[in-house]
């Protein structure tokens, strides 16, 4: 039997619409004491965290930015996504996709990624995990006309909500169905975060890692335990955004631009093949916090973090 949730919330955003309408993509909130957290969003390609609140209330991350539209908030992809179909009894073709942008790149289709229902379970007053399957599915081809579903996703989330930051673990559990997979390399994945306007360096915010370093030219190729962004969104309210890569993630260089992104991506400088069968598991953490990164005691959380591993 599901146990109701007594101090979370989770439900379909109420969208009024004409007769006859219907809602093209879905969003679906997350609470926790009457206060909003973040919500789970499926676009046109994509499933992604939007919005993502601190605990004063405050957005840290953009939708779908004018300049990177496929920048969608927290999101999770990758370019240079090879399938490996059989043509005959010894012989394959590569498929190229692309689970990153929303537009043909380089020749590569876009793909969609598109979540399926959500299971969700308080586990503590402070704690809930979401657990939401997803398809990675290619584009309409020959052979396919709906797409393949090329991979299957389990995406799992524990929420834990504070006065100081909102916590979110992200876990991906990527797998194959009927075809080998080969992904990257490629600069563009796999855990994307895009900044809110004021959080980014071009307004004026800073960007900066657990060694001291500033600014995405600084960062971008340097390893460092956690990178954080803050700087004043509406109302002068400081708030920022830190993310703590697992280490299921291998620890791969930062990639961070000025403009607004930082990624944490394992694939950047090497191939991972994935069999059928074969899963690909990755998390990070991110915080999501009110103050500058010393107020919020990122340094601190961090150490929590990875006591707890």
């Amino acid at each position: 039997m599901v146990k109701p949730l007594q101090h979370f919330s989770v439900e379909d955003d109420q969208v009024a619409l004409p007769r006859g309408a219907t809602a093209r993509a879905r969003r679906i909130k997350i609470g926790w004491r009457g206060r909003a957290i973040t919500a789970l969003s499926q676009g046109d390609f994509r499933n992604y965290l939007y919005p993502v609140f601190t605990p004063a209330g405050f957005p840290v991350t953009e939708e779908a930015p004018i300049d990177h539209p496929h920048h969608q908030s927290v999101t999770i992809g990758a370019d240079h996504f090879n399938c490996y179909l059989p043509y005959a009894s010894d012989k394959v073709e590569e498929a190229n996709y692309s689970f990153y942008l929303n537009y043909t790149f380089q020749g590569r289709a876009p793909g969609r990624i598109v979540g399926g229902p959500v299971d969700s379970a308080e586990l503590a007053d402070d704690h809930l995990r979401i657990i939401q399957p997803l398809r990675w599915q290619g584009p309409v081809e020959w052979g396919a006309p709906e797409g393949r579903t090329v991979a299957e996703e389990t995406r799992t989330f524990d929420i834990h909500p504070d006065q100081v930051a909102n916590v979110i673990d992200v876990r991906s559990e990527l797998r194959a169905t009927e075809w080998d997979l080969r992904i990257g390399p490629t600069r563009h994945a796999y855990f994307t975060i895009r900044l809110a306007d004021g959080l980014r360096v071009v307004d004026g915010g800073t960007v900066i890692d657990s060694e001291g370093r500033r600014g995405g030219e600084a960062i971008s190729g340097q390893r460092a335990d956690w990178v954080d962004a803050f700087g004043p969104p509406a109302r002068g309210h400081r708030v920022g955004i830190a993310v703590f890569p697992h280490q299921s993630a291998g620890n791969p260089p930062w990639n961070v631009a000025d403009y607004g992104t930082i990624n944490v991506n394992p694939f950047r400088d090497r191939a991972r093949t994935v069999r059928r069968g074969e899963v690909v598991d990755m998390a990070l953490r991110i915080v999501v916090h009110d103050g500058d990164a010393q107020e919020a005691g990122v340094a601190s959380m961090f150490e929590s973090f990875t006591n707890g591993l």
